[in-house]
């Protein structure tokens, strides 16, 4: 079983997605369940998590629906307004659709460094547990050290960190701030990370995989064979490879990994993780 545990589906309008720019242009289209499929065929992947790309209730609906009329949509992270009333009464309500596994906020867009601390987010997030539902953590590198006191207020609540906390991949050398943040942050059993989105944090117009490369072996070994799971990030890839193309250089990464890793990696982590 191979699982894609982060993509995005979205029908485009002019509103709802403000962090489009000009720079997004190749995105900046209609991306619905016949074309996950297309792509998820071309990759060989069975099924997949999608993951709010609004912060509207109405994401976490219009997902879900997806999710109901997909079968390979095995899961669905969404989003729920955690600021207002510990995020009641709409966990309650999306809790009870079985597809729902999580929700997740646009925490690096937030024009306050510290959000993830303010208390009334946390509210929310500590009533995630109850639930059954994980919190996805998106951040970038400079929010590590806020993201391990944040989490270190809820042991008991899984947390998944997306995109390995945004890095800043250079060619003029290793991001040694974000390794000792990642690494510490990967001490919590709680947490655990997906390999996704990496390549739209390479500063440069060019990538290989020796470029890549150093990213996988420290998220791996920080994080272990049990936590670290395979995602596209797609169609948000497409501004710097396809999913097939994606998909290859990580078979590339994994290679060196035995079986059972492998299987962990592809699906079986995730499976597991998000609890489908």
């Amino acid at each position: 079983m191979k699982i894609d545990s982060h993509h995005h589906l979205w029908a485009i309008n002019d509103t709802d997605y403000v962090w489009m720019s000009d720079d997004h242009a190749a995105i900046r289209r209609d991306f619905l369940s016949p074309d996950l499929d297309t792509v998820l065929d071309e990759s060989g992947i069975d099924g997949s998590v999608v993951v709010q790309a609004r912060q509207l209730v109405a994401e976490t609906d219009f997902l879900l629906a997806i999710a109901d009329a997909n079968p390979r949509v095995r899961a669905v992270v969404g989003w729920a307004p955690l600021c207002h009333d510990g995020g009641e009464p709409h966990l309650e309500m999306f809790a009870a659709h079985p597809k729902l596994a999580g929700v997740r906020h646009v925490v690096h867009d937030e024009p306050n460094d510290d959000f993830i601390l303010r208390d009334d987010f946390n509210a929310g997030i500590g009533n995630l547990t109850k639930y059954g539902l994980r919190y996805d953590i998106l951040i970038f590198w400079k929010h590590l050290p806020q993201t391990i006191r944040f989490v270190d207020r809820h042991p008991d609540q899984p947390f998944i960190v997306d995109h390995i906390a945004k890095p800043r991949i250079t060619r003029e050398g290793f991001d040694e701030e974000w390794a000792a943040g990642i690494r510490e942050l990967a001490r919590r059993p709680h947490v655990s990370c997906k390999f996704s989105g990496v390549l739209t944090e390479v500063r440069g117009d060019s990538w290989d995989l020796d470029l890549i490369r150093p990213y996988f072996d420290t998220v791996y070994e920080a994080f272990g064979p049990d936590r670290v799971m395979y995602g596209s990030d797609w169609p948000v890839c497409l501004l710097r490879s396809t999913h097939a193309e994606w998909t290859r250089i990580v078979h590339t990464l994994v290679d060196q990994l035995g079986d059972d890793e492998r299987a962990a990696f592809w699906g079986g982590n995730a499976a597991r993780i998000y609890g489908f």
